[in-house]
């Protein structure tokens, strides 16, 4: 069991470090928001992985990779959400007000040097997570390499259900830290990336890439 952890965390760092829509999920909710929200959508995901988690240990991931008309029906429902999210980001960049993500930026900051929270507009920590988790969860590809991936790195005498959230928890693990790093890195930024009008590009930016991330996925096949 233990060479197969080791074997399997130095496939999941490759796995985390990975550019996806669960990064960029955290770093505009850092951006957005603070520190503390990206956070937030970091554990949703992590939750959203353990959702998948389950499902491979039970078997109901199989079905993406055997049934077309499965995989069909969440690759629809993520490039949906995915082309959501896009369209919201553009929308808010479009009616941004200059003057109001000035004052938010001011506030910001004024409340990060006030108590190191992060700053921020208030957080909606369900939501947040939420998102997080939704936007791990309509992904067919996480769960497609859970069950391809995952079965290989539980010996057979070792049972199922828990090996398999342990592998889960040391990729959740490592999520974190990575995580970690984009939001403090993010949080940095914040100052600069807060101005009025590198918000709205970063907004922007920000849409386009969910678009992407969309019509890739779109573009596949189970």
């Amino acid at each position: 069991m233990l060479a197969s952890l080791l074997a399997f965390t130095v496939i999941a760092l490759i796995l985390t470090v990975s550019p996806g829509p669960d990064t960029v999920i955290v770093l505009r909710a850092t951006v957005s928001s603070g520190r503390r929200a990206g956070f937030l959508a970091g554990l949703g995901v992590n939750l959203g992985c353990y959702a998948w988690g389950v499902a491979t240990a039970l078997g109901l991931t199989a079905l993406l990779a055997a049934s077309d008309v499965a995989y069909t029906v969440v690759r629809i429902a993520g490039v949906a959400y995915l082309v959501w999210l896009g369209v919201r980001a553009l929308w808010n960049a479009r009616r941004a007000v200059p003057a109001e993500a000035a004052e938010a930026a001011e506030a910001a900051e004024a409340a990060e040097a006030a108590n190191g929270t992060g700053g921020g507009p208030p957080v909606r920590a369900l939501a947040i997570m939420r998102t997080g988790f939704v936007t791990n969860l309509v992904n067919p590809k996480v769960g497609v390499v859970y069950m391809t991936l995952l079965p290989q790195f539980v010996p057979a005498d070792v049972p199922v259900l828990p090996a398999t959230l342990l592998l889960v928890t040391i990729h959740n693990l490592l999520g974190a830290a990575w995580f970690a790093i984009v939001v403090l890195a993010a949080s940095l930024m914040r100052r600069g990336l807060s101005r009025p009008a590198v918000h709205r590009r970063m907004e922007q930016l920000t849409g386009l890439v969910f678009i992407g991330f969309g019509i890739r996925l779109a573009a596949e096949s189970g």
